[in-house]
């Protein structure tokens, strides 16, 4: 990977619906070479995928929680067990195993805070090897995720 694929990968970060044409002209190749090389980075798995960023509150899911989940025990059958069934999870937008305080982190979207006091006592804590969950609500975010 040299300078010029890390152009490609900083101009697709920001706009992943850019046209080749016009990529090419960002980063200052002719529009052959450029899509070579954008395949290549798909094709190597350095670009994973394209997708839509939405907004959250425009379909119902404006309230987003952080849940610091740990569990009892660490098991292998346990932590399969949980990995397997919080991705079952639709309000699960993202879980992270992390070091530290906890042993994962999830990114949780609901409604508002009713539902996600009902996803945390029905859903969430009834998952496998549950022993505490610590709840963040996020009340801005700053940057575009």
């Amino acid at each position: 990977m040299d300078e010029v694929d890390r152009s490609i990968l900083a101009v697709l970060e920001r706009d992943g619906r850019i046209s080749n044409n016009e990529l090419a002209a960002r980063i200052g190749l002719t529009p052959s070479p450029c899509l070579r090389r954008v395949r290549q980075l798909e094709e190597t798995g350095v670009i994973r995928g394209y997708r839509a960023l939405i907004d959250p509150a425009a379909v119902g899911r404006g309230l987003r929680v952080f849940a610091g989940v740990r569990l009892m025990r660490h098991t292998r059958a346990n932590v399969m067990a949980f990995e397997e069934q919080v991705m079952e999870l639709p309000e699960v937008i993202a879980c992270h195993h992390i070091t530290g305080n906890f042993d994962y982190l999830l990114q949780v979207e609901v409604a508002d805070l009713p539902a996600y006091e009902d996803f945390h006592a029905n859903q969430l804590a009834a998952l496998p090897g549950v022993g505490t969950v610590n709840s963040f609500v996020i009340m801005k975010t700053l940057g575009t995720a």
